[in-house]
């Protein structure tokens, strides 16, 4: 990584890096049989996933996150490298598999069932991340999404200085967050992640209850609803015809950041994330060249 290069505009992402097999049935999938359809393999995982709509939005971006010495690990670094994503501070393990997150969508792209292999993750220890905290502390936003053990979230929550940002991933793994939220700038869960962060039902409660600076809860097809201080609001989407949903969490997530290095307020912010969700699920690919679009207006509307 350079060190003299200023990061105070640039985000760090610490997280999982996965190789994303997916299966899309061609007609309605008949469970417990062979369905013709596609099957594809591209670089995924949420934490590279918001490294790579980070890049797509303009910002540098750095990585932290634990690859194994397979072909999946060779593919997914020079990958990364491709996009310009710094990743110097990652971690190979050459006796050990890399991530592999495997999916079936129905055949409107909506995924049915996954099974995700992130054992290595586990290797991203406070251990490992102490070692680059004085470059971490430098970044204008600091990604944790929810694949790194809880105690490496708590580590983080501790001993980072710089405006950190937190992805649930799951409702499994929602509750490795529970202690850090007061610690974060914004958080972004779905609704049912949301309701297991705090036990509450309602999406309003479930706002008001995660004491994060902001709060944007994804309410799928129904919108979004963020929340920072006493402020709250609840943004419509339009309707449209779903091409793939894979990745568009993601993509909300990389305009939540965006937005706050670039200091836009919580209506531009949560109109960028609608903006951002719908280009996603609008493409076949999980990563939308269009998302930039998000940085013509700044959220100032709604338009695609």
């Amino acid at each position: 990584m350079d060190a003299v290069r200023n990061n105070s505009h640039a985000a760090v992402i610490i997280g999982g890096v996965n190789m994303d097999i997916c299966g899309k049935p061609d007609k309605r999938t008949v469970k417990r049989d062979s369905n013709p359809g596609v099957i594809s393999a591209a670089p995924g995982g949420v934490g590279r996933n918001i490294a790579h709509d980070l890049r797509i939005l303009g910002v540098e971006v750095s990585l932290i996150s634990a690859l194994g010495g397979d072909i999946y690990g060779k593919t997914l670094l020079e990958s990364c490298e491709d996009l310009g994503i710094d990743t110097s501070m990652c971690a190979v393990f050459p006796d050990e598999r890399s991530s592999t997150y495997m999916y079936i969508t129905d055949e409107q792209g909506e995924m049915q069932l996954a099974v995700a292999d992130m054992d290595i993750t586990k290797r991203i220890t406070p251990e490992y991340v102490a070692q680059y905290i004085e470059v971490i502390n430098t970044f204008g936003a600091v990604v944790l999404d929810a694949n790194l053990e809880q105690e490496t979230l708590e580590y983080c929550a501790r001993h980072i200085t710089a405006p950190m940002y937190a992805d649930p991933v799951s409702t499994a793994k929602a509750p490795r967050l529970i202690n850090i939220v007061s610690s974060l700038s914004a958080i972004k869960p779905n609704l049912i992640e949301a309701q297991t962060l705090t036990g509450r039902i309602w999406p309003e409660d479930c706002a008001k209850a995660l004491d994060a600076k902001r709060v944007f809860i994804s309410l799928g097809s129904e919108g979004l609803l963020a929340r920072e201080g006493e402020k709250l609001i609840k943004l419509s989407c339009e309707r449209c015809r779903i091409v793939n949903t894979t990745g568009a969490g993601d993509a909300v997530m990389a305009a939540i950041i965006w937005a706050g290095l670039n200091s836009l307020s919580l209506e531009n912010t949560a109109q960028c994330c609608i903006q951002a969700g719908m280009i996603t699920c609008l493409s076949s690919e999980p990563n939308s060249e269009k998302l930039v679009k998000i940085t013509e207006n700044g959220g100032r509307n709604g338009k695609n």
